[in-house]
């Protein structure tokens, strides 16, 4: 059989491309294939109200498995709520999901050798061709950048008590910066169960994640909670550009998605958003095939990769200039900003005003330093 699309990665970017495609192309043959032996992964993926229209809003309504009002900020100058909406999608269920929609269709515990655009081969021997391949097996070669990393070990507890948060507590950065910028991130997902991260913006990977989950245990018990079942643990590393080059594959010959693309927020690592956009980017194509994935996605990446300049630039400020231990005191300036400013940010799409308002004033760190860090081009291109 040859098939329309063949997405090599069960992750996040091509789960929502099979998603969006068995709504808007349902005539389309897709086959997704999985190394693993669940789709998604173990992963949390969030998003703020302003990083979707109302039209994405309704083809993803269905992944959700949180949704709160807004949420809080909690750092040693500054306590602030913002009242925008704020969404979770748990890995479980986008597997559930995924599973329900594309039946047979996802093969999973399915390792490949080997890919080009129009074929796959299977560790099986198998070779499948397809009309078009897109390869989004996570992250890629990281070599041709310069990064930072944010690492967190995330661990989801049901409690001996109720925890008394209404929302989410997207960063309380009041604890021990640990030579990097800390904070706690917290979910409540029902009256006695939350998810508790230890985060840190360091310049260095995560190399164990011991110390991360006795912070956790001692973050509980300064709360006053007990923890009662461990229900579920994730962990990761993300990388946050500094300077490098976009992306490349094969001359862009093979089509990308995710976090292979480079398609992810510079700053807050998150990714959502753009692969919302790409799967609705691949599902308007006129033409489902190599040539014009390729061109697509390496259309997208390019794109992203000018306008993450500036947070590019950001990153620089925070990772470069001053001291880690207080790097905080960058982010907190950072929430004193105005609400609809905050949400440009997490949206990717900031205008010149808001641009000026995160560079003028009394900046947080050196000044010299962070003039340094802001010229800091390294292998920029």
């Amino acid at each position: 059989m040859e098939w329309d699309l063949i997405l090599v990665g069960a992750g996040l970017a091509n789960g929502l491309i099979a998603w969006r495609l068995k709504q808007a192309r349902p005539e389309l043959t897709i086959l997704v294939i999985e190394q693993s032996k669940t789709a998604g992964g173990n992963h949390t993926w969030s998003f703020h109200h302003h990083d979707l229209s109302a039209g994405q809003h309704q083809w993803i309504a269905p992944l959700i498995s949180h949704r709160w009002p807004g949420y809080d900020v909690l750092f040693p100058q500054l306590t602030r709520g913002i009242d925008q909406d704020y969404y979770t999608i748990f890995s479980d269920r986008f597997a559930r999901k995924l599973t329900e929609a594309l039946g047979e269709h996802l093969w999973l515990d399915c390792p490949v050798t080997a890919l080009t655009p129009q074929s796959v081969q299977l560790q099986s021997g198998e070779t499948l061709t397809a009309r078009a391949v897109i390869d989004g097996r996570g992250q890629g070669d990281v070599t041709s950048s310069r990064n930072a990393w944010q690492c967190f070990v995330g661990q989801e507890w049901r409690l001996a008590q109720p925890h008394g948060l209404t929302r989410p507590r997207l960063m309380d950065a009041t604890v021990a910066q640990c030579d990097a910028y800390r904070f706690f991130y917290l979910l409540p997902l029902s009256p006695d169960c939350v998810l508790i991260e230890d985060t840190r913006f360091s310049n260095l990977p995560m190399r164990d994640t011991t110390e991360y989950r006795a912070a956790i245990e001692e973050y509980a018990t300064a709360h006053g909670w007990t923890l009662d079942t461990l229900l579920r643990e994730e962990a990761g590393c993300l990388p946050l550009t500094l300077s490098g080059s976009a992306p490349q594959s094969e001359a862009w010959h093979q089509p990308l998605s995710g976090m292979r693309a480079g398609l992810f927020h510079a700053v807050t690592g998150y990714s959502l958003p753009l692969a919302v956009q790409l799967a609705d980017a691949v599902a308007g194509l006129d033409v489902i095939d190599a040539p014009h994935l390729a061109s697509l996605t390496r259309t997208m990446a390019a794109r992203q990769w000018r306008r993450q300049g500036f947070f590019r630039l950001l990153n620089r400020m925070l990772f470069l200039a001053g001291k880690p231990n207080n790097r905080w005191r960058v982010m907190q300036r950072f929430y004193a900003l105005p609400d609809d400013t905050i949400a440009r940010f997490y949206a990717g799409d900031l205008t010149l005003c808001d641009k000026a308002r995160l560079l003028t004033g009394k900046p947080p760190v050196p000044v010299f330093q962070a003039l340094r860090a802001a010229f800091y081009t390294g292998n920029e291109s």
